[in-house]
């Protein structure tokens, strides 16, 4: 049973019970699943095996090799429905032309990469695929966002959010001359390292220090 689709993008959801089959567009991916139509034979109890789960070869149609892909497509197909009466292989070829009319009326064909698109995909008035002739509107609406983000962090590197000052200051310790660490006794000798008090200012200074920082007073 030879069947060409209107589409390559397409998987087919029959059962033994009837007929259904969804499309995708080529570009976006989005699916149309068309009306389910009841097999007649199935309601006669005509049937000698059941189909079971739907079919699904939407995946062995796509890739480069297209023509290939959907002649092994159709062999796939005739391989699971081997079983099936005559009348109810009529029915689904049937079934899925009717399909196929009832899904062009959700898509277009693109007159310059000749791709089958949903409408959303399609620009009407150049008669070509949004990949081939996109909307002015939305090209301008996109480019007009674009900069208004380069211009936001443009801005945004051009203003100051920090003033404070930027220093590593070390502290030595006034015992053995070393570097004593954040603590408050010195990591090398173990000096106390306890603020100081100014009698004359007030201001803290370090411990084992001879002047004050801020008035100079003599603290030995």
């Amino acid at each position: 049973m030879e069947m060409t689709a209107f589409t390559r993008n397409y998987e087919d959801n029959s059962t033994d019970a009837g007929f259904q089959f969804t499309f995708y567009c080529d570009l976006c991916h989005d699916g149309y699943k068309t009306n389910f139509v009841e097999s007649k034979t199935y309601r006669k109890g005509t049937l000698f095996k059941s189909l079971g789960r739907g079919i699904s070869v939407g995946a062995s149609l796509l890739g480069v090799n297209g023509g290939y892909n959907v002649e092994r497509g159709t062999d796939i197909i005739s391989e699971r429905f081997q079983g099936m009466s005559p009348e109810w292989q009529r029915e689904h070829e049937k079934a899925f032309e009717f399909a196929q009319n009832e899904a062009k009326a959700h898509f277009q064909r693109c007159h310059n990469c000749r791709q089958w698109v949903c409408e959303a995909d399609f620009n009407e008035e150049e008669g070509l695929c949004v990949e081939c002739a996109p909307r002015m509107n939305v090209e301008i609406a996109h480019a007009k966002a674009e900069k208004m983000v380069e211009d936001i962090k443009a801005k945004a590197a051009e203003t100051t959010v920090f003033s404070g000052k930027i220093e590593s200051k070390q502290i030595i310790c006034p015992v053995c001359g070393k570097p004593s660490g954040q603590g408050k006794f010195c990591n090398n000798c173990g000096a106390n390292l306890s603020l100081s008090k100014c009698p004359t200012c007030g201001a803290q200074n370090q411990a084992g220090a001879r002047f004050c920082s801020e008035c100079g007073t003599n603290l030995q």
